[in-house]
């Protein structure tokens, strides 16, 4: 008897059990659905990572104060980091385009009139608007004069001018910060949400001299952090450590003391963001694998009982000329059609739920045809794999037994 007239009477067979059928390949959707959604959001992460390594700065770094390994989230009571420390980096550092301090409160009280909201406020020089390439759309920014004068200014962002400014023009409006009044002189260009270190919204933040920040508002001494710009990327790993070692001279660290400041780069960036998402990827892809192998389980049990219930079956078939090849060959068949139906459907599901991903949550997926490759060669093996037990088994009935 043929083959595939063999292997098409086993998938014949298969349509006559739905219920049993679907089970049978219910793991296999399960996994091949959840392997074909995590390579996508693996793929989708490996964008955002870029993206924020582009949002960062491909040649800017971050001196933020306070000790430790990991990505801050900034935190204005640490009073590591001055003025003084700003003026050493500009004078000892060469091939660097800028220096810019600035610091920062969160979560501020903003009044207009019967307004209110809450906002980031952040104390910067001149330079900011070019160390984080964030122009102002509307009226001026932050100039020399304004951070020689401590001037009572400041620039906002597009959400805190939608919720102080809803219906007017705020350029030369008066906004209260902790009951100092300051004049709206410019707003900012839209970014969206995001925000290093945990800033949240990056539009919900206002800007102001930092001199203007530093006395007036927050009556502080030191910054929390300084952006940093070299003018050739290829420099900043021995940049990075001319000002870690500049800062150890001036903060007086020596081994085993641990820095009061992290400088942050966009590889640190990168390796954080890749990390976090490699650990959780691995752990996705485990229970993906997990559930066709606890599927492969199933279907093999499940063909196993089938093999019971249909000994008659197989000894009729056997009495009538079919040979244990062909009993093998069947029950494999049936084994493998299982499978490949429930990679299909799981690689369809997958990709559904691939697209409508970043439709309806903030994740970011792109869906490929890669693993719906690797869902194919996955089927194949846990068909194979649990499939030859029954078929063995099948095979091995003797007719005359199988008959009774």
């Amino acid at each position: 008897m043929r083959i595939s007239r063999i292997a098409g009477e086993g998938i014949h067979s298969l349509g006559l059990h739905k219920l049993r059928t679907f089970f049978m390949m219910a793991g296999t959707i399960v996994g091949v659905a959840a392997l074909v959604v995590i390579m996508a959001i693996g793929k989708g992460t490996e964008r955002k990572v870029m993206k924020r390594v582009q949002n960062f700065g491909p040649r800017a770094m971050m001196l933020i104060a306070g000790g430790g390994k990991d990505l801050p989230p900034p935190d204005m009571t640490v009073t590591t980091l001055t003025l003084e420390d700003v003026e050493a980096i500009r004078q000892q550092v060469d091939g660097l385009e800028i220096v810019a301090p600035q610091a920062w409160r969160f979560d501020m009280d903003l009044k207009h009139e019967n307004a209110q909201t809450r906002a980031v406020i952040w104390g910067v020089e001149p330079q900011w608007h070019d160390a984080w390439n964030w122009p102002v759309i509307e009226g001026d920014g932050i100039t020399p004069d304004d951070v020689a004068t401590m001037a009572r200014v400041c620039v906002i962002g597009t959400a805190v001018k939608r919720e102080l400014f809803p219906n007017q023009d705020p350029l030369g409006k008066d906004l209260y910060v902790n009951k100092v009044r300051l004049t709206v002189k410019g707003v900012l260009e839209h970014k969206g949400v995001g925000g290093m270190g945990g800033a949240g919204e990056f539009d919900n933040r206002i800007i102001l001299p930092i001199t203007t920040a530093m006395r007036r508002v927050m009556n502080v001494d030191y910054v929390g952090a300084i952006r940093i710009v070299t003018q050739d990327a290829a420099r900043m790993p021995r940049q990075a450590e001319q000002i870690r070692d500049l800062i150890h001279q001036r903060h007086h660290i020596t081994p085993p003391q641990e820095d009061d400041f992290r400088i942050i780069t966009p590889t640190v960036i990168a390796e954080i963001a890749r990390g976090t998402s490699a650990s959780l990827s691995i752990l996705l892809i485990a229970l993906a694998v997990l559930s066709l192998l606890v599927g492969g389980v199933v279907l093999m049990n499940i063909l196993l009982i089938s093999v019971a219930e249909r000994t008659k079956e197989i000894g009729l078939r056997r009495a009538l000329g079919a040979t244990r090849r062909d009993v093998f060959v069947q029950f494999l068949a049936e084994s493998l059609a299982v499978t490949l139906l429930g990679m299909v459907l799981g690689s369809l599901l997958g990709l559904g739920v691939s697209a409508l991903l970043p439709r309806l949550t903030p994740i970011v997926a792109v869906p490929s045809w890669e693993p719906v490759a690797l869902g194919l060669g996955f089927a194949l093996l846990v068909g194979l794999f649990f499939g030859v037990q029954p078929a063995r088994r099948a095979a091995r009935l003797h007719p005359v037994e199988a008959l009774r």
